[in-house]
């Protein structure tokens, strides 16, 4: 039997927006603990007012809405339960769906158990209507069906090499699409994109998982292939989401434009960056540069790095919370811990003239060049030219800052607003040396 057959499943979907809509009231919270504790008061000030008719109205109100949110999903249970295991399948697994069932048949328990108390009183035996026997008929059924459901037999649960995870074309599953392939692979964690796959289904049978799987398709198609959507994060499968794009077209497309937008984002972002970066004039040397570049440069951990092959494991401590160096490393403060800096770097063959005028901090520290390859590299992978110009050897770094006094005052500086000029010449002096 197809899923679009399981009428139950159906229209417990229609019914789940409404009935949500309901269960976030507070009288409905705890399993409509509230809504109990309103209708007994109400029931017993109602008969210590001599009002006991007003007062069992009011508690049978209360317990007949209690039984109006939990009762229909146990009937469309059992009614897909009388078309067959795949529509049984279709409410989650063994487990899940059991769970679920057993939850809903205890909070039936208190309501059932307000209407027998606030029973006028009777005297000898009573036949009990055709209502009470048919509330019994159903509870008899729904607890049948629940050991009928645990006791169904586990099915099959593909390894990897069976799906043919790894793409070798030995695989032994051949009554199953490619997509349908790639799904169970992701949710049993054989493919590279979840490596850990989806825990709590790792031992449900491969029919059962993609049965889920179709089902939870179809409620993320009702919303463009959103899985963010609340009808999806809130269904009973709603883990599976996450690995059902191989399965489902729309989640796959849906998926596909929100990568294009969060890319478009990203790039519209970091160009409004650089854009403030580029609005700022360009460094004027005293003295003809080797090479001059300009770049936009992130971090996500204060610093801004430099290396050179074989000395990327090195962090240097900094002169003046500004910038330090060892051997083969380099390390400048740029961001107030994440951020960016607009950064001029320098190469000289000899020492510049002194800068101070317009920096706030200026600080020259010695630096060890092993292989004369220094770059710097930022929080995004992007790299500066090389600045040891003059091969391996002992050069001297001066780095000059201004704008870190804004970045720390404000918690949203404005664009550009780190700017760091950074001279790298040949030099045998090593102690550091503060300007400003």
């Amino acid at each position: 039997m197809s899923g679009g057959s399981c009428l139950g499943d159906q229209i417990n979907e229609l019914i789940r927006s409404p009935e949500r809509m309901v269960r976030i009231l507070p009288l409905f919270w705890y399993g409509g603990a509230p809504m109990i504790v309103v209708a007994f008061a109400c029931w017993y000030l109602s008969v210590r007012t001599g009002r006991d008719r007003l007062g069992r109205v009011i508690a049978r109100s209360g317990a007949v809405t209690l039984l109006l949110l939990r009762l229909p999903e146990l009937l469309l249970f059992t009614l897909d339960g009388a078309l067959g295991q795949e529509c049984m399948d279709a409410w989650g697994p063994p487990e899940i769906a059991t769970r679920n069932a057993g939850m809903d048949l205890y909070f039936l328990a208190p309501p059932i158990l307000v209407l027998l108390a606030v029973r006028p009183a009777r005297r000898g035996f009573v036949r009990r209507g055709r209502f009470a026997r048919t509330v019994v008929a159903v509870l008899t059924l729904m607890t049948t069906l629940l050991v009928v459901d645990q006791a169904a037999a586990s099915g099959k649960v593909s390894s990897d090499r069976e799906l043919d995870c790894g793409g070798f074309g030995n695989g032994t599953v051949h009554d199953v699409t490619k997509a349908e392939k790639d799904f169970l692979c992701r949710v049993r964690g054989y493919d590279s994109f979840m490596d850990d796959g989806i825990e709590s289904w790792a031992k449900v049978p491969d029919r059962v998982v993609l049965t889920q799987g179709r089902h939870l398709c179809r409620l993320a198609e009702q919303h463009g292939g959103d899985t963010g959507a609340p009808a999806v994060r809130e269904a009973p499968h709603a883990a599976l989401a996450g690995a059902l794009a191989p399965l489902c077209p729309a989640v796959a497309r849906a998926q596909e434009l929100a990568g294009q937008r969060q890319q478009a984002e990203h790039a519209a972002y970091f160009a409004e960056k650089e854009k403030a970066c580029a609005a700022h004039p360009a460094h004027r040397p005293k003295i003809k540069p080797v090479r001059q570049h300009r770049a936009t440069m992130w971090t996500e951990f204060w610093n801004i790095g430099g290396w050179e092959d074989g000395y990327e494991d090195s962090v240097p401590d900094l002169v003046k919370e500004l910038v330090g160096s060892e051997p083969g490393a380099l390390a400048i403060w740029a961001a107030d811990e994440i951020g960016h800096a607009c950064v001029t770097t320098e190469s000289y063959t000899r020492r510049p003239p002194l800068e101070t005028k317009g920096w706030k901090e200026v600080v020259e520290v010695a630096y060890e060049s092993p292989t004369g390859s220094l770059t710097l590299v930022d929080g995004k992978g992007a790299t500066s030219p090389k600045l040891t110009t003059s091969g391996p050897g002992s050069y001297r770094v001066r780095v000059h800052l201004r704008g870190r006094a804004l970045v720390h005052q404000v918690p949203y500086p404005p664009d550009g607003a780190v700017e760091l000029l950074i001279m790298v010449f040949p030099g045998e002096r090593k102690g550091p040396t503060v300007y400003r």
